[in-house]
């Protein structure tokens, strides 16, 4: 490349890195972005993206099981591993795809290599476009990894990591999953669908622990009832490898151990910030375990030098990378009316079977922050879609402020809950009201009335259950 000076370097393609690199240059600026392995990053290529693709299949295959339910014939419903995987892996590469289209169309200048700092105000890249590079601004978007605990590392034979569970060579009969969060839900609910006999083990009192405990808890008796074993207050004491199982050995909080002999075990223990081997040290940038410490619009110690998404810290989810990379770049920019992200307005998803979702405060949390709550819950069954549907089971769930009416958090469980939250994501940016929200007008009939209900429970006017 003739020219190796821009205005900004973006470090890392994935959903914040290619996001803020993308604005950068919609904004006038000279950009570059850096990347090592794929554009996408592991949302696009391992994590988001594939998994929504495995879990619609694992979808496909529950509903033609209940074919009967809706007076349809499915006679012995089975399936391709191989080719479920092959759609997986074709869903990422044309969403990949997609990307470089849009760098590219963007004049975004895709740098293909590893970059590490040499000293605040350059950057060398090793690999195919080796060279050294300067820009006015940096920003980090190397992102996250698999925690690996010790004993429960991943072998790719019979404990497998997140990449090895997309990409199974065949379907285990049995299997352990390490770790209750998004993530290991989420392979817990396909595995458990195509028809492997799982048990999960979470150290924390409830699955999804930053979940609401009350919807936690319905998405765990939804789960038991449906044939899934879920251990809580456990942990794993022993990893007994062989040639093609494992013999895992599970304390409870009180002592006791139980032997569980299964095919595979996947660990699923958290992620952890990609910070080593960037040449941190040469500049003024601050790490602390892994994240790099930064202010609410994304700058470090190291003036010109920022950080955005998992390496910065939680949540650690693509559309916060995304949204925090456009608000650090329209700062840079000088652009007006930019304000920091509010961590208490980004809404989580899970896509297990049942879906959780949930944005805010849970009640919990906000009664420990000293609110006064009101709190609002409608269940699935008391919706004609959701019955109609025949996904009668879940929960909508609203916390608010009893003072002033400010709608502190929503927390749901059941079918499409995921594409549900936004409604109250808005109505938070919003600064929406209870009674605004009692006044909104909500199609009938669909799932959404039940947010509508729900608000209205908190206040003692629900009128369908």
């Amino acid at each position: 490349m003739a020219d190796n000076n821009f205005d900004v370097i973006v470090i890392g393609a994935g959903p914040g890195g290619y996001v803020t690199a993308i604005r950068a240059a919609q904004l006038g600026l000279k950009t570059a972005v850096v990347e090592r392995e794929h554009v996408g990053g592991i949302c696009l290529n391992w994590g988001c993206i594939p998994t929504k693709a495995l879990l619609r299949s694992a979808e496909v295959y529950r509903n033609m099981h209940h074919a009967k339910d809706y007076g349809l014939s499915c006679e012995k419903p089975s399936f391709d591993l191989d080719a479920v995987i092959q759609r997986s892996r074709g869903v990422s590469k044309q969403l990949a795809g997609g990307v470089g289209h849009l760098l590219k169309k963007n004049k975004v200048t895709v740098i293909n290599g590893e970059a590490k700092f040499d000293g605040p105000k350059k950057i060398v890249v090793e690999g195919k476009d080796k060279g050294t590079y300067t820009a006015k601004n940096y920003i980090i978007a190397t992102g996250a990894r698999a925690r690996s605990l010790p004993g429960l590392e991943a072998d790719g034979k019979v404990v497998w990591d997140y990449k090895k569970a997309m990409t199974p060579d065949k379907m285990p009969k049995s299997l352990v999953v390490v770790g209750s969060g998004a993530i290991g839900i989420e392979f817990a609910s396909f595995y458990h669908t195509m028809g492997a006999d799982v048990t999960v083990v979470e150290i924390m009192p409830q699955i999804m622990p930053v979940e609401d405990k009350e919807v936690a808890g319905l998405a765990q008796k939804m789960m038991t009832k449906d044939g899934m074993k879920i251990l809580t207050e456990a942990k794993v004491a022993n990893l007994k490898r062989n040639s093609d199982n494992v013999v895992v050995t599970v304390e409870t909080k009180d002592g006791k151990k139980q032997e569980l002999t299964v095919d595979r075990v996947i660990s699923a223990v958290g992620v952890i910030g990609n910070t080593e081997g960037l040449g941190l040290e040469t500049t003024k940038v601050k790490v602390d375990r892994n994240v790099i410490d930064t202010n609410e619009y994304s700058a470090t110690a190291e003036p010109g030098i920022y950080a955005i998404g998992d390496v910065a810290g939680p949540p650690m989810l693509a559309h916060k990378a995304e949204h925090e990379g456009v608000i650090c770049i329209e700062k840079i920019a000088g652009v007006k009316g930019v304000h920091p992200l509010d961590p208490r307005k980004i809404p989580g998803c899970t896509y297990c079977h049942p879906q959780v979702a949930s944005v805010g405060l849970t009640e919990a949390k906000a009664k420990d922050a000293g609110y006064e709550v009101k709190v609002g819950k409608f269940p699935f069954i008391g919706n004609g879609k959701a019955v109609a549907l025949g996904e009668a089971e879940g929960l909508v769930k609203t916390v608010f402020d009893a003072k002033t009416g400010e709608l502190l958090g929503a927390h749901m469980v059941g079918a499409e809950v995921t594409e549900l939250i936004q409604g109250f994501v808005v109505a938070m940016g919003l600064e929406t009201t209870e009674e605004d929200l009692m006044h909104t007008v909500f199609p009938h009939p669909t799932l959404s009335e039940m947010m509508h209900e729900s608000v209205l429970d908190a206040y003692g006017r629900a009128i369908h259950f």
